[in-house]
């Protein structure tokens, strides 16, 4: 295989981002479960890269190579079909690859199953017209499924075009620090830039578990969004807390470096084994429990909770664009009953004068704004503990009127995750 945008000796690494593409369109959480079958898992070294780079970029482009299909189209053909020219159109127009090239691999990828090859001639020449003009502005109202650009519309007015501007963007690596000292020597050791809060933005590529610092434990990756709720948790030494959801664990992480005790709850065993691996890593120490939290037994209460809910996610698209594509308008209303349960089974286990705080990833107020409405209605003994204004390293544009936290993805240079945070204090 050449360059990372140029051709490669055969076709599986095309086929392979369009099988984790398929899988993104068709269901939440798709793309993660495309990672480990085949074709992609059967893939190696350059092949692998390619593969995952041609299916994140036709992702984060998706809605734009749509409409210029549209117009071009006068009938849609078998979704297959579609497939193979949104790939064509992504690697032309985004990865570099002479127009030339992209049209014959497409070409050539249809050649190879008896459902596309009557429309060889259809991919050619569609991909040739599109590719004689030149490539359109991004428009962000068409970068992200209408039906979610409405939403965004509804909730945040002439800003959502400003959200919708970042889905494009690669982000850069965001790193937590284990130690709040070794800032200064891990910035210039990883090329990084300190962000407010204390964790590090790194351009670097390649293998993290190469980069200075990693062996030795001194970082985890987490976007500087996701550092923030546990910095408002402002736990103590020796501080009993509970992180319910706990994994992929970058939250345990933080309070077990701040020094808390810290009992790390989630339903799925094989990722607190990760979350296992990397407290050994960095040498941090932590209890975790796989348990349902609904559904947990020990009825202990704690000075201090934190809830990152299950969410829809639509705050991760700049590292994870098939959210965008895999989400259904039915559900975030189930997700928002989920959070309601779990908001109430975290109240139970707040200790008299504890606090809580509640954080999604999510874009979306029934999964924000109005938990916290209704939670003060459920439970009269909580009241909200209002987060000041770049408290945590939260951009001051996120602070809200009520005392709560919502972050947009254009609220600091270069990106971060969309979050939603409160924080509740009990009588």
């Amino acid at each position: 295989m050449s360059d990372a945008g140029g051709e490669t000796d055969d076709l599986a690494a095309r086929d392979a981002a369009i099988a984790l593409v398929a899988a993104a369109l068709d269901r939440r959480s798709g793309f993660e479960e495309a990672l480990n079958q085949a074709p992609f898992a059967a893939l190696a070294g350059r092949d692998r890269t390619f593969a995952r780079m041609l299916a994140m970029t036709l992702l984060r482009r998706l809605g734009v190579i749509d409409r210029m299909l549209d117009q071009r189209l006068q009938r849609p053909p078998p979704d297959a079909v579609v497939m193979i020219l949104r790939a064509g159109l992504a690697q032309a127009l985004y990865l570099d690859t002479p127009a030339f090239a992209a049209v014959d691999t497409s070409v050539r990828l249809a050649a190879r199953s008896k459902a596309t090859r009557p429309f060889k001639g259809l991919v050619n020449g569609v991909l040739r017209a599109v590719l004689r003009e030149p490539a359109p502005a991004d428009d962000p109202e068409a970068l992200a499924p209408a039906w979610l650009f409405a939403r965004w519309r509804a909730t945040y007015g002439e800003a959502a075009r400003a959200i919708a501007a970042v889905i494009p963007d690669e982000p850069a690596t965001d790193l937590s620090l284990r130690d709040p000292a070794d800032a200064a020597a891990l910035a210039a050791a990883l090329e990084a830039e300190l962000l407010p809060g204390g964790g590090l933005r790194t351009r670097r590529r390649g293998d993290v578990t190469e980069w200075p610092g990693y062996a030795e434990g001194r970082w985890w990756v987490q976007d500087a969004a996701a550092q923030i709720p546990a910095r408002l948790l402002a736990v103590r030494p020796g501080e009993a807390v509970l992180d319910l959801c706990a994994a992929p664990g970058g939250k345990t992480l933080q309070l077990a470096a701040a020094g808390a005790a810290v009992t790390a709850l989630d339903r799925a065993p094989a990722r607190l084994t990760r979350l296992a691996e990397t407290l050994a890593r960095t040498g941090l120490s932590a209890g975790t429990l796989a348990s349902p939290a609904e559904t947990w037994r020990d009825r202990r209460q704690f000075a201090a909770v934190l809830l990152d809910a299950p969410c829809s996610a639509t705050g991760t698209f700049r590292r994870h664009p098939d959210v965008l594509w895999g989400l259904k308008p039915g559900d975030i209303a189930s997700l928002a009953g989920a959070q309601a349960r779990l908001l109430d089974t975290a109240a139970a286990r707040v200790a008299p004068g504890g606090r809580l705080v509640y954080a999604v990833c999510s874009l979306e107020p029934e999964e924000g704004e109005a938990q916290v409405v209704a939670f003060l209605r459920r439970h009269g003994g909580f009241r909200i503990d209002p987060i000041a204004p770049g408290e945590g390293g939260a951009p001051e544009a996120s602070a809200t009127a009520s005392g709560a936290v919502r972050i947009l993805p254009f609220h600091r240079d270069g990106g971060l995750d969309g979050f939603f945070i409160a924080r509740f204090r009990r009588a």
